[in-house]
């Protein structure tokens, strides 16, 4: 894992070289946490390629970035991991391949390319974000991974067309227009996050998993090089629960086994749930003994996971350490992240992820991590819902309304019984995925006149919109699925995790999201997945008699962050100074009044205005540092 950068610069601009470089470098520099062991820099008229290393594999120069093939050949800098590039480099070879400088799967990408071209980049298995400059055809290739694991952002800016791992870098670059985006900032109002390929910053876009963009001739172009409907349309390769559960079981240790493969140490991530718990039992049975570490809450009493994991642990004969995270300490953490994210980000998980990969990063550089398990095979209570939606219709509209005044119990069954009763796929998938209401928008936190002016230009669910004209013709688990695999897990779990490790210079992998795995589950039907309210059964049945039953029957507790707690207790004063601030009201339109009565509940508040008070806070964290002007 790494932290890439660069500048395109096709003559019409006439920077000088050395106005380049220089910014080159300051991007470089910005990207120092996710890459401590090292950087480089090659300058080749029209490409500017930055790289910081965090070494994973081939610890000598020979796998050092930017890398060149030959004196003339293309240039790559690349951050991730090819699982399949032992695979490659052995075809490469009985095809007469012979002139290898090291064992880096970095080197493998270059040899694919130049046997294969677009075609061989296609082929690579992983998470990937890939800048490569082909000088013999004058193309420069931007790619990113099939699921969006690794982020890669671009712009235009005063020096050429700019990318780079995080936003941050992109902001050190003149020229690159830091504008309010509208629609971004109203997603985030709702869901916590900017999705698809927008960001906070009009000048800035993320270019979308499974697609690449090329620059050529004069020109760019961004393509999908992936579509996930080609797995998911694909016959079922499984003719039996049974079968699917034991061709999953095989899968699971191939993922796992080939994602342990470093030239340093590794550890998991071990929470008390069936996905983290699943890799290590597959580690275990691969002969593996990594370290596995949990993150323990002060305050959450039953709700802390740590005795189960620990039960995991012992179980599979793993050693785990305890992190404890309290809430006093915690100001340092949140500004980093938010640095890290570069634009308002609402997940507070990214906290204990940091905290437990800064407690790792002396002794491990790379860690296993569960996401995917819940989009994959149904772990989500929505699913087993949408799944028994005939009788959530039955219940009638009144009913609902007055069970929003009964308490908070009632709230949620009448925010669920709406959601799933709308008859709206693009509406019922969004509502179930925010505690946000219609009757009660966060836009009323703000002043009128942005309410109006968002109101009219934006479209909170446009991301949803466009998942279910994609994945019109599934049922509605799959429909639900599928957009939680190409809407949610790129704009908020994935991006979370990789700014939350490699801001403590640790690489996140996430053997679940293996291209095999998810080949194979996401033709499978909805129904081997939910038996009836029952979730995970797929995944539950392919680990059965490795884990202990208790943990595979038991309910889905998930990783519950206590920020609300956090909120009413070592952050309140802060959080109350921010958010309160006259400079930061003004500039976002933050109606005092509608505010500060949440800030002020001696007691707890309902979730939602927990949340729309994390919200404010990340808000805040940028604003001052951000030229862009509020809608």
């Amino acid at each position: 894992m790494c932290g890439i950068c660069g500048i395109f610069d096709d003559s019409r601009l006439n920077q000088t070289s050395e106005s380049v470089v220089a910014a080159t470098r300051r991007m470089t520099d910005s990207l120092r946490l996710r890459g401590p062991d090292g950087e480089g820099l090659v300058h080749d008229p029209p490409i500017t390629f930055g790289h910081r290393r965090l070494s994973i594999l081939d610890l000598t120069q020979s796998g050092a970035q930017p890398m060149r093939l030959g004196a003339d050949g293309p240039v790559i800098s690349y951050n991730g991991e090819v699982y399949n590039f032992g695979d490659l480099r052995a075809e490469l070879e009985q095809q007469g391949d012979t002139d290898w400088r090291g064992h880096s799967d970095t080197e493998v990408i270059l040899h694919a390319y130049r046997a294969w071209g677009l075609e061989g980049l296609k082929r690579l298995e992983g998470i990937f974000a890939i800048a490569l400059w082909d000088p013999q055809h004058q193309r420069l290739v931007l790619m990113r991974d099939r699921l969006g694991v690794k982020p890669l952002f671009y712009g235009d800016s005063a020096l050429g067309l700019a990318f780079a791992s995080e936003i941050r870098a992109l902001r050190q670059l003149p020229g690159v227009d830091l504008g309010l985006d509208d629609q971004a900032f109203r997603e985030y109002l709702w869901f916590g996050a900017a999705m698809e390929e927008r960001t906070f910053y009009r000048g800035i876009r993320q270019l979308q998993p499974g697609h690449w963009l090329i620059a050529q001739g004069g020109a760019v172009r961004i393509e999908t090089w992936f579509r996930l409907e080609d797995w998911a349309n694909a016959p079922t390769s499984a003719a039996s629960f049974d079968e699917a559960a034991s061709r999953l079981t095989a899968s699971l240790d191939r993922a796992v086994s080939r994602q342990l493969v470093a030239d340093v140490p590794v550890a998991i991530f071990l929470s008390g749930g069936v996905d983290s718990s699943s890799l290590a039992a597959s580690a275990r049975h691969t002969g593996a003994s990594p370290l596995t570490i949990t993150a323990s809450f002060a305050g959450q009493g039953a709700q802390d996971e740590y005795p189960k994991a620990r039960s995991i642990a012992d179980h599979l004969g793993l050693q785990n350490e305890r992190l404890e995270v309290g809430s006093s300490d915690l100001w340092p953490v949140i500004e980093e992240l938010a640095a890290a994210h570069g634009e308002p980000f609402a997940d507070a998980a990214n906290v204990p992820l940091y905290l437990m990969a800064q407690a790792l990063h002396t002794r491990f550089k790379v860690v296993l991590q569960g996401d995917g398990g819940d989009e994959l095979f149904a772990g989500y209570r929505r699913y087993s819902l949408l799944r028994n939606a005939v009788w959530w219709r039955l219940v009638p509209s009144p009913i609902a309304y007055v069970a929003r005044g009964c308490g908070s119990y009632g709230r949620r069954f009448a925010r669920l019984a709406e959601s799933i009763g709308s008859r709206e796929p693009a509406l019922r998938m969004a509502r179930l995925l925010t505690l946000e209401s219609p009757d009660d928008p966060p836009e009323l936190l703000f002043d009128p006149e942005i309410r109006s002016a968002i109101a009219t230009s934006t479209d909170p669910i446009l991301a949803y919109r466009n998942a279910a004209s994609r994945f019109k013709d599934c049922d509605e688990v799959q429909q639900m699925m599928l957009t939680d695999l190409t809407v949610l897990l790129p704009s908020t779990y994935l991006p979370k995790v990789d700014r939350a490790t490699m801001a403590a210079g640790v690489e996140a992998r996430v053997p679940l999201l293996d291209d095999a795995i998810v080949r194979d589950a996401i033709a499978l039907p909805s129904k081997w997945k939910v038996h009836g309210f029952q979730k995970k059964a797929l995944l539950r049945a392919a680990v059965r008699g490795r884990l202990p039953n208790e943990i595979l029957d038991g309910p889905k507790t998930g990783f519950g962050v206590p920020f609300g707690l956090w909120l009413r207790r070592g952050l309140r004063e802060g959080i109350r100074e921010r958010v309160l601030d006259r400079s930061f009201r003004t500039r976002f339109g933050v109606l005092e009044e509608r505010v500060a009565p949440l800030l002020n509940a001696a007691t707890t508040i309902r979730p939602r205005d927990e949340l729309r008070l994390w919200k404010l806070l990340q808000l805040t964290l940028l604003s001052n540092r951000s030229g862009y002007q509020p809608v």
